[in-house]
């Protein structure tokens, strides 16, 4: 961890990622800091940089992404905006997750630690729409064929991503009639994970037995939760990613 300590003042602590150039863009933000100057994405990457970003990349930017985490964190603690970080971070995010995996949904569902699934007869989604910036595959491929109720979907999202992309996602769920009021629809708080951490909960508020569990997620950590209190008399179906050649 590093301290934060500009002209005698102690801001907090900062953990700088190990990328080549973390620790060059925590001086040059520091520098810019405290000599008043404006404070914005352009002081760690170049124009050229912020092109490229605007394409698929194998690997997804995964240093850029902690570069950027940084970033954040560090406006925190001096209370600047980082706005600008928020969305470039979340525009990569979501390119590189449409980029890497292909289009038909349901055909990456996989059915969890069985070869044949139960005979069930209820059928549920739990769905981490921040994962996804075109979700209307989800309704083509999934919620449509399979014929999952609303009462049935359970949706959450934190706040910056709602705040980033709400106007997106109402626009698409309007063409199929709906909004996010259709079905159950969490606005979470700040906090990492918290989003994951509402969908596990109301998965084990539900108490499901003889029913398909549909998870849409890329999070391993939430899926291996999913694993370890689903019931065993249920069809668990977890959303795995199949890399473009």
């Amino acid at each position: 961890m590093k301290k934060i300590i500009i002209h005698n003042k102690y801001y907090g602590k900062i953990e700088i990622p190990k990328t080549n150039n973390a620790y060059r863009f925590f001086v040059v933000l520091m520098q810019a800091f405290a000599n008043k100057e404006e404070i914005n994405i352009g002081l760690m990457y170049a124009p050229k940089k912020m092109k490229s970003f605007e394409i698929y990349q194998k690997g997804g930017f995964s240093y850029e992404l902690l570069e950027l985490e940084m970033y954040i964190e560090i406006a925190k603690l001096l209370n600047f905006s980082s706005e600008d970080a928020q969305k470039l971070k979340a525009q990569i995010e979501f390119l590189n997750d449409n980029a890497q995996v292909t289009l038909s949904i349901s055909k990456n569902m996989v059915l969890y630690a069985k070869n044949k699934p139960n005979t069930t007869d209820k059928k549920y989604l739990f769905w981490d729409i921040e994962n996804f910036s075109n979700i209307a595959p989800v309704f083509y491929e999934l919620i449509e064929p399979l014929e999952i109720e609303d009462t049935a979907i359970f949706i959450s999202c934190n706040p910056d991503s709602l705040y980033l992309f709400r106007a997106e996602w109402e626009a698409d769920l309007y063409d199929f009639g709906k909004t996010f009021n259709s079905f159950h629809f969490t606005k979470c708080d700040h906090g990492k994970n918290v989003a994951d951490g509402v969908l596990l909960q109301n998965f084990i508020d539900l108490k499901a037995k003889n029913a398909d569990i549909y998870l849409l997620t890329y999070d391993r950590e939430l899926k291996e939760r999913f694993k370890n209190v689903a019931d065993v008399s249920t069809n668990l179906y977890l959303l795995e990613r199949k890399i473009l050649k």
